[in-house]
């Protein structure tokens, strides 16, 4: 894929995983905004972190024969990441974004920066970067640096399935390390990268998981006896909201031609948890279309600094690094998130609370089987942890570096706890898929719609209906696993 001018959410999710190359516009700028750096090189001025030192440091200044050493020693002094290895998936759109900032043609790096960080990505060259580390404000200083020492043969990277030295894998793939020139250093470390590279990751998982939250959201309804009134489109028409007018009209389509829906109405209403999935689901997806609008804005920025302006003739300092933006509506997303999984965990219990028809707990035999009373537990437990992990990050800051970066953002702790809070919603939501269709199978002979049942006999290929008690972490794994896949493929009738 060569990289357009403009990335998207959904063309990274569509075209992640295949080959990278810059156009030649994105070369030729590259190489006009070397050449302008490296005259202005010549004129004996101080620029920060060119010929200077770094943060506190950015009133010294660096003798000529000495810049190349600086970009590297920055280099290594900021591979400081600690904690849990970042997975493999948000290494590689940290080098596909870093390409891509770097392809603006502001950072002055020469073009020999970027086809290396193309040849990681195109050959499975992983670095390791670690997830702790990183303010979120002078960019992501600590994970860019750890991405970046295998440039120059240093680090540790992942390579043809193992773990090795990263001088070991360029050996391996007939590469040779590249010294680093004036900037460099400083362009490859600052910037938001990682904090963008989570926020893709948790936005291409968030879309994924607010179909499902819909689709298992209307086979619960079913198994609840829930009428499709609630999603009625003259209710939604005067209160016009996007994203909840979407989630109706979603519902009333997953509900078309059930038979359940053909029998008369016992309840004058229902639980909130049934009767408001329109208003709660719809919020989150707007909220989820505010946050693209934000991430995709920033990964299309030059967020390095200082920024190389030719056409203005002009070496800029400034803060376009500082993570906010990514910061605040990251923390905005995992609470949104969050939500999906309260109203997810509150639809369980009542499927299992012995209403309306259902046995106690699910199960035919109550009292010598559990059923799924202990499932119900770990979704509820799961739930009151999204609520810690809900905590905004973004309303913190710490002084660093000698008060020079006196206000940071914590966008990396933002985005962090984020996907721990969509990796804990996915399990919420098997566990609620788990307990419709076992519902649903209780309700037999009764049939729900054509799409659902699509959704149900595919469910079934994968995990069986719970006649007595069994081990059910097997059965809440395959469940987890199940919704990976792309709702909108099995509701297709």
């Amino acid at each position: 894929m060569e990289l357009p001018e403009h990335l998207s959410i959904d063309l990274l999710k569509e075209k992640g995983n295949h080959l990278i190359s810059l156009s030649a516009p994105a070369i030729d700028r590259i190489t006009a905004n070397r050449t302008y750096l490296d005259n202005k090189l010549t004129d004996g001025k101080s620029y920060y972190g060119i010929n200077t030192g770094f943060g506190a440091l950015c009133n010294v200044r660096i003798d000529s024969e000495d810049l190349a050493q600086l970009q590297e020693n920055l280099v290594c002094s900021h591979a400081c990441g600690m904690g849990d290895e970042v997975p493999d998936e948000i290494v590689r759109l940290m080098l596909l974004l870093k390409v891509h900032g770097l392809s603006q043609g502001y950072s002055g790096v020469r073009s020999e920066i970027t086809g290396r960080l193309t040849d990681f990505y195109n050959l499975g060259i992983t670095p390791v970067v670690y997830e702790l580390g990183s303010l979120g404000a002078s960019g992501d200083l600590a994970p860019l640096a750890h991405m970046s020492l295998p440039l120059f043969g240093k680090g540790w990277v992942r390579y043809k399935g193992s773990k090795m030295a990263a001088a070991e894998a360029l050996k391996l793939a007939g590469l040779q390390p590249v010294s680093l020139a004036a900037k460099e250093g400083l362009a490859l470390l600052n910037g938001t990268q990682f904090m963008g590279a989570y926020s893709v990751w948790a936005l291409m998982a968030a879309k994924r998981l607010m179909l499902w939250a819909d689709v298992i959201s209307a086979m619960s309804a079913e198994a609840f006896m829930v009428k499709g009134e609630p999603f009625n489109a003259a209710i939604h028409r005067v209160r016009p909201h996007k994203g909840q007018i979407a989630v109706a009209a979603r519902i009333r389509k997953l509900l078309t031609d059930s038979q359940i829906q053909q029998l008369p109405k016992e309840q004058v209403q229902d639980p909130y948890s049934f009767r408001c999935i329109p208003q709660v689901h719809g919020a989150t997806a707007d909220v989820i279309d505010t946050v693209t609008g934000v991430v995709e804005t920033e990964i299309n920025s030059v967020t390095d600094n200082p920024i190389i302006f030719s056409e203005e003739d002009a070496i800029m300092s400034g803060g376009n690094f500082h993570g906010q933006p990514l910061a605040l509506h990251a923390d905005f997303l995992a609470i949104a998130m969050a939500e999906l999984a309260n109203i997810s965990e509150r639809r369980t219990y009542l499927m299992i609370s012995g209403q309306r028809g259902l046995p106690a707990f699910l199960t035919p035999h109550a009292g010598l089987n559990s059923g799924f009373m202990i499932a119900h537990y770990t979704a509820a437990g799961i739930v009151s942890q999204n609520k810690q992990y809900c905590t905004p990050a973004s309303v913190d800051s710490i002084v660093s570096s000698n008060g020079q970066e006196d206000h940071v953002s914590m966008g990396a702790n933002a985005v962090t706890k984020l996907r721990r809070v969509v990796m804990n919603v996915q399990r919420v939501l098997a566990i609620e898929l788990l307990a419709a269709a076992q519902a649903l199978e209780l309700r037999r002979p009764l049939t729900s719609s054509p799409a659902l049942e699509n959704v149900f006999n595919a469910f079934r290929k994968e995990v069986s209906f719970m006649a007595h008690d069994e081990i059910m972490h097997e059965k809440l794994m395959a469940a987890e696993r199940f919704l990976d896949r792309d709702p909108d493929e099995l509701t297709k009738i």
